[in-house]
């Protein structure tokens, strides 16, 4: 699949400096690594935060537990972004009230960060009654209605002939486009962040100094963090999973409304009927909570109690009076704080802010300032809806569904049942529309979806609230029973999205696994998954994720499994599916994972010190081919020390066509940043260990394209296998003489 290089008009832009405006745009970046840190234990030995908490027993600290401690780590990323979705749909009066504060998004705007960290601990109880307390636990606050991704381009839930489910060739097509779309807008926000350092940072590193020899780079690149939160941002509402869809909708009304009750009714039947209902794989039957918003300012509160009061009789008890100053807050008031910018808004939303600041001559700074009474109401509105309806309603849904779908798929009996349903009308034509009668009846609509009564579609929400929820045995076990069914009906994103969850979620638990259980499970996994999305639907998208999720959470259990973590990033690089910037930031992070496995003895035996500094001399490389300096600066700076400080052993000083290499990124950065000094390396003549530089070294000498010149250079290099599984013997050791020829 081809690879999503940006336009020409994103690579091209110039960044004005004179802008100041604009700088809080790029904070995600900016801010030094120390305070935004992507590895537990640094970037030598990331295994070791873990060795105590999931390998060994320890029932108050699991893998999960340490994401709330790094909020720039990936773990922490996956599970922030996998968490409950709730709608907002707010009356004309609500939103009217929210815009004279400055909040132009209306009601969903104002709410959306506050619900990105809940305030104190939550706490959940999973399928066994066990209750846990998360100090990380968050929700995703969303528009009623946005981002619904159709599987096919007509009306969802038409009857008409598909192509293997998928939605037909043009619900193909639209899909592929819009998988597409999603990676390259993650590229276009990545790519302006750097070149918006390169623009008011050349020449001295906006994270700090140049690196030099001695120093330990312990964190990787801020611009990945970004990455991997933009491509999990945005979860469009899809048939195949239901993460993003709501597991609450928030019905509003102000104290402004004449007629309050009928308004409300007005806007849940809105919800649940007519053309602002959501698709039928969408289940309808989600929790409504009623809020009121009192001005503070301009109405009565005591008539507000008594609308209030009226509402809880009426509608029930899942209800909230929340009391706002309707007035517009400044910086200068002195009972001000700046409302927190989402660090959870979609690429496109990121994206089309970057490009406004670009087009207008007179940027508006975007910072919004909030009363702080008016911040403490909100946290206080959050975090109740949370404790006491949302997740209690979670629970509640997936003790239900376990015990009347799941477990009747469970056991011998469930097995038969299963059997029967395959073989049912053996002979004749067995499998038939959701609409279809007598003999067995395939749940799967032609339309390319289950609908949210069936059974599959339950079950998969099971998984989805028990995953959210943080009950990783559960999900991953009913992921596991998904996966044969969604091959039988040849529901192939369904499969895909499956097999990627089932994944994770075993990655997820507390348990060790060894090398043939994580080749039988872990492995088969992710490659039903990465198959399925890439090969079956073109869903680059899903395909993307699925490895770069697998990745991170292989590195992170440490040992043998860095080394299939290794394998599955170059599974990823050589998909051809990453654009220019990605392919350099997994270069970057296949450094970091290999730098974390640690050796044995004062050999280091075992280690994957000289794979590490291969792919940061390569993402160095990366890097310089689109003119991002810095960031090639730090990856050479890291190559350089890393060789240095090999112990008993010459770098990659036996190696002449390494060296030259190397030497040409040094010269291209030697012009380019009057700064740069390089690193030290340690050229003594030790003793070598023969296999390790067979192995590692020639990962360097390998590369089958090699730029004529430091200045003229074009394409992607490419790099043999560096586990050393399917190199040609023959050919490595001509290799390492005549260096890259």
């Amino acid at each position: 699949m081809d690879s999503l290089p940006l336009s020409q008009s994103e690579s091209n832009l110039t960044y004005r400096r004179s802008n100041p405006s604009a700088a809080s745009l790029y904070a995600s970046t900016l801010s030094p690594p120390g305070s935004r840190p992507m590895s537990p234990a640094g970037r030598s030995s990331p295994s070791r935060t873990l060795s105590g908490t999931v390998f060994e027993p320890s029932p108050s600290r699991t893998l999960a537990d340490n994401a709330a401690d790094n909020p720039g780590e990936p773990l922490n990323l996956i599970l922030q972004s996998f968490v409950p979705h709730v709608a907002i749909y707010a009356s004309k009066d609500t939103e009217a009230l929210i815009g004279e504060k400055g909040c132009k998004g209306g009601l969903w705007e104002l709410l959306r960060p506050f619900g990105e960290r809940i305030q104190g601990k939550v706490t959940v109880r999973d399928s066994n009654g066990v209750s846990r307390a998360f100090e990380d636990f968050s929700i995703r606050f969303t528009k009623f209605g946005d981002g619904v991704g159709h599987p096919d381009p007509s009306v969802s839930g038409a009857k008409q002939p598909t192509l293997q489910g998928l939605g037909g060739p043009n619900g193909v097509q639209e899909s592929t486009s819009r998988d597409r779309k999603t990676l390259a807008d993650v590229e276009a926000v990545v790519e302006r962040h750097l070149s918006y350092a390169e623009e008011s940072s050349l020449g001295q590193p906006h994270y700090g100094p140049i690196a030099r020899p001695g120093q330990q780079l312990e964190t990787a690149s801020p611009y990945y963090a970004l990455y991997m939160r933009r491509l999990l941002s945005g979860l469009p509402v899809t048939p195949h999973e239901t993460f993003s869809h709501p597991v609450a909708c928030i019905i509003a009304i102000s104290s402004r409304n004449e007629a309050p009750i009928e308004e409300l009714r007005s806007l849940y039947a809105e919800t649940n009927q007519g053309d602002r209902k959501l698709p039928p794989w969408v289940d309808s039957e989600y929790l409504r909570y009623y809020v009121l918003v009192h001005d503070e300012e301009n109405d009565d509160i005591s008539r507000s109690m008594a609308l209030f009061e009226q509402m809880k009789r009426h509608l029930g008890l899942h209800c909230h009076l929340l009391r706002l100053r309707c007035s517009q807050s400044a910086e200068t008031d002195d009972d001000s704080i700046p409302l927190p910018r989402s660090d959870w808004m979609s690429a496109a939303e990121e994206l089309a802010e970057l490009r406004r600041s670009d087009s207008e001559e007179e940027f508006a700074d975007p910072t919004r300032y909030i009363f702080e009474s008016d911040a403490t109401a909100i946290r206080t509105f959050v975090r109740e809806m949370v404790t006491q309806s949302i997740i209690p309603t979670m629970e509640r849904h997936v003790s239900v569904w376990n015990d009347q779908v799941a477990s009747r798929r469970r056991g011998i009996t469930g097995r038969f049942m299963n059997l029967s349903r395959k073989w049912a009308g053996f002979g004749g034509g067995s499998r038939s529309s959701s609409g279809g009668s007598g003999g067995a009846k395939d749940n799967y609509d032609t339309s390319g979806f289950y609908r949210a009564d069936t059974p599959e579609a339950i079950m998969r929400k099971l998984a989805d609230y028990a995953f959210m929820l943080r009950d990783w045995k559960l999900a991953h076990s009913t992921y596991d029973l998904l996966r044969s069914d969604f091959s039988e009906s040849k529901a192939w994103k369904y499969h895909a999205a499956a097999n990627e969850m089932a994944a994770i979620s075993l990655l997820l638990m507390p348990q060790s696994l060894t090398s043939k259980s994580r080749s039988e499970t872990i492995d088969q996994m992710l490659e039903s998954a990465f198959y399925s999305y890439g090969t079956r639907c073109s869903a680059p998208y899903g395909a993307t994720r699925s490895l770069a999720l697998g990745l991170e959470l292989l590195r992170l259990r440490g040992g043998s499994h860095i080394d299939d973590a290794g394998r599955w990033g170059l599974r990823l690089l050589e998909s051809k599916m990453l654009g220019r910037v990605a392919d350099a930031l997994f270069k970057e992070r296949l450094a970091v994972c290999y730098a974390s496995r640690p050796g044995v003895g004062s050999f280091g035996w075992g280690s994957r010190h000289r794979k590490s500094a291969a792919w940061s001399v390569l993402a160095a490389d990366a890097w310089c081919q689109q003119a991002k300096y810095i960031p090639a600066e730090r990856c050479l700076a890291d190559a350089q020390r890393t060789y240095s400080s090999l112990p008993h052993k010459r770098g990659i000083s036996a190696f002449a066509s390494a060296m030259e290499y190397m030497a040409s990124l040094e010269h291209e950065l030697a012009e380019k940043l009057p700064t740069w000094g390089g690193a030290a390396r340690n050229e003594t003549e030790d003793e070598t260990d023969e296999d390790e530089i067979d192995e590692e070294s020639e990962a360097l000498t390998d590369l089958r394209a090699r730029r004529a010149s430091v200045t003229a250079r074009a394409g992607v290099l490419e790099t043999a296998p560096l586990h050393g599984e399917a190199r040609d013997e023959d050919s490595a050791a001509p290799a390492a003489s005549e260096g890259f020829d």
